[in-house]
């Protein structure tokens, strides 16, 4: 009975942490969207360095996955049809933060900053490929203005935010990670 009950504490606590990172990220994007790319993209990708380092790779992945899709429903975001191609953007992100910001490597920095260079190129490749060379020119066929607008938008700036987010989150994790319980030293090691 006690292994159910710990199962279960388990379970709603990653639910809780996974619906509490979600709303956060919402809130953010609403409330930074007149900001600009700039400032809402880096709270994004911080957001979702935080929940994969934090919480998990799970936890991370449904932030990553659910993100553009209540994004969009708030009416943030250009257009349904890039959902998709956003989503696996932050998948990839979290995905690589998770395997390479967890490994523990000789100098304190080093796992956090491969994952910060890796994970930031990759989004941004998955992006573009999906978005500019393929999505817009071939699925979408929009007018040249709006081709022009999301073909930078999902270009050079993805790399950049994804760059500050990173950057923010290696310097907010050490106390996230001990506010919410984590054995602090654990990660303290580690960076």
């Amino acid at each position: 009975m006690d292994g159910h009950r710990e199962q279960l504490k388990r379970k709603i606590l990653w639910i809780t942490r996974s619906s509490i990172l979600i709303a956060l990220l919402v809130v953010l994007q609403v409330a930074t969207a007149p900001l600009g790319q700039f400032v809402t993209g880096s709270i994004v990708n911080l957001i979702l360095v935080v929940s994969v380092m934090t919480c998990g790779l799970a936890t991370g992945l449904s932030v990553a996955a659910m993100s553009p899709v209540v994004a969009k429903f708030w009416g943030i975001g250009l257009l349904w049809s890039l959902v998709p191609f956003i989503a696996v953007g932050n998948i990839i992100f979290v995905i690589l933060w998770h395997y390479i910001g967890n490994r523990n490597m000789d100098h304190k920095y080093a796992s956090c900053i491969a994952a910060l260079v890796a994970a930031a190129i990759a989004k941004f490749l998955v992006l573009y490929i999906g978005i500019v060379q393929i999505a817009v020119p071939m699925i979408l066929r929009l007018p040249e203005q709006q081709t022009v607008v999301i073909s930078i938008m999902f270009s050079i700036p993805q790399v950049i935010t994804a760059l500050i987010g990173g950057i923010l989150a290696i310097i907010l994790l050490p106390a996230l990670k001990n506010a919410i319980g984590e054995n602090p030293r654990k990660y303290r090691d580690k960076m």
